[in-house]
């Protein structure tokens, strides 16, 4: 039974890898031009290595920096609380009253493990990899006993994640290829069937490393994932499990019917990318030219070409009579390709996001209306593109996070199912999003004190106090209870 779940696993990796080697091309292409330092998808790759000799426009690089910047900022802004556990829809007012005090401390224990972690590094390098690549993937581990945060973050390259698509149409089936040695196989998987040939070989040559294959995949009941560790070359799983919430977090930018990758603004921005940075190259070597010249001389037995040097004070002899060495006329100008370039630079840094506000030199000749207007329109703008993170990125962040430390017993022992306990996402794009309803609240609330006492009495200030504690995102515990209480 055991060779057969292998070669069903096997069978999906292979298929899986198929449509994800068709991205290759693309994928490259992006990271060359928006993202050099990133990798290689294809053949062996140094860290080192200058892969951005080739580029001559930066326009693209410094975008993506700052389109990436720009999400981390507003979906998980360092050293600030960007989520919250709050009770859920199933309990009474008593009961959430009950168990409200317990999940702020979960939430800050939570935060503060985020804090502590690796997380912030490892996330903005996923951001990069979703603004070029325009998907992401995000492994979400446990650490060890003793640490000083539980959990441990790494970012995954595209090159070593296969993604397939589950049973509900998310990236649930994720196939990660690996090289570790015989300790680290040891030491990350407690109880693996490890084969003799591997074990030979691991105890003779310690730093030897085998490849293999993490397996996740969603188990047939729908509750939970199967994990499995195959050995390619042993052609057998040497460590399976069951894991409530996937280790793999993988979230796209924007998805299209029937793809299984996501698109990214720099796929939808390349060829801009790709002919501003061909203009600049050309205006480089028109600058060449402009500033040596080309030059033509007549081979008159005394002017010898291998000597000449275009110095100042330089002397190069002629022959009588002849013309010696004459600058060659240029047919035509360059000038219109500054034109070309200014408006290439512009279409890139409007696909990336970057010219929606105003530099800060130019914040004196615009008012404050026309900055809350663009700051309305990057929410509007990054929206829909919160609401596929908030489904692929955020919820199963946080509910992995909350499944660690659960098991862990350092929080409630309450399911994260929305109807007991609830995510309630408190980052500044979701709270830009929330300042609409309480304006709305709040203009309410003075279009009735215009109208008399009569209708300012029928204002229930305590329930208007809980929807605007609930909708600015502030902790429940900064609230007075009620006389009486």
């Amino acid at each position: 039974m055991e060779n057969d779940d292998y070669q069903l696993l096997l069978n999906k990796f292979q298929g899986a890898k198929s449509k994800h080697d068709l991205w290759h091309g693309l994928w490259q292409d992006c990271y060359d031009y928006a993202l050099p330092q990133r990798g290689q998808l294809t053949g062996n790759y140094s860290p080192a290595n200058r892969r951005g000799e080739r580029l001559y426009d930066a326009t693209a690089l410094d975008a993506v920096d700052q389109l990436a910047s720009l999400l981390l900022g507003n979906l998980t802004p360092p050293l600030t609380p960007w989520f919250g556990l709050k009770a859920g829809t199933d309990l009474s007012a008593e009961e959430a009253n009950a168990i409200t005090p317990a999940l702020e401390k979960a939430s800050r224990l939570m935060q503060a493990h985020f804090d502590q972690s690796n997380f912030i590094v490892e996330i903005h390098q996923c951001f990069l990899d979703l603004v070029v690549a325009g998907t992401a993937s995000l492994a979400f581990e446990e650490a060890l006993p003793g640490e000083l945060s539980a959990f441990q973050f790494t970012a995954i390259p595209l090159s070593d994640v296969i993604l397939g698509e589950g049973q509900r149409g998310k990236l649930d089936t994720v196939f990660r290829k690996v090289s570790l040695t015989l300790s680290q196989i040891l030491m990350r998987f407690d109880g693996a069937n490890i084969p003799v040939s591997i074990l030979q070989k691991g105890n003779t040559h310690p730093d030897e490393k085998f490849d293999l294959i993490e397996s996740v995949t969603q188990s047939q009941d729908g509750h939970g994932y199967l994990f499995a560790l195959l050995s390619i070359d042993q052609s057998e799983i040497i460590y399976q499990t069951k894991l409530s919430h996937s280790p793999f977090i993988n979230f796209r930018w924007m998805k299209s019917p029937g793809e299984i990758y996501g698109r990214s603004p720099v796929m939808k921005t390349l060829p801009d990318i790709k002919t501003a940075n061909k203009v600049v190259e050309l205006i480089l070597k028109n600058a060449s030219i402009s500033v040596t010249g080309i030059w033509q001389a007549e081979d008159d037995g005394v002017l010898n070409i291998a000597n000449i040097e275009l110095v100042p004070g330089a002397i190069i002899p002629k022959a009588v009579g002849s013309k010696g060495l004459t600058p060659l006329e240029m047919p035509a100008r360059f000038d219109v390709s500054q034109l070309v370039l200014e408006d290439l630079r512009s279409r890139i840094r409007h696909a990336l996001l970057v010219d929606r506000l105003p530099q800060m030199a130019n914040t004196g000749k615009i008012t404050a209306t026309e900055i809350t207007t663009r700051s309305d329109e990057m929410t509007m703008l990054l929206g829909a593109t919160f609401g596929r993170l908030q489904v692929e990125l955020l919820n199963p962040l946080i509910q992995r996070a909350y499944g660690i430390l659960r098991q862990r017993g350092a929080i409630p022992d309450l399911p994260l199912d929305g109807r007991i306990v609830a995510i309630d996402h408190r980052s500044p794009l979701a709270r830009a999003q929330s300042s609409r309803n309480v304006q709305n609240a709040l203009g309410w609330v003075q279009a009735a004190n215009s109208l008399g006492a009569e209708i300012t009495d029928q204002i229930d200030r305590p329930v208007l106090m809980s929807y605007l504690t609930d909708m600015l995102g502030v902790p429940e515990f900064l609230k007075q209870p009620p006389k009486g209480e």
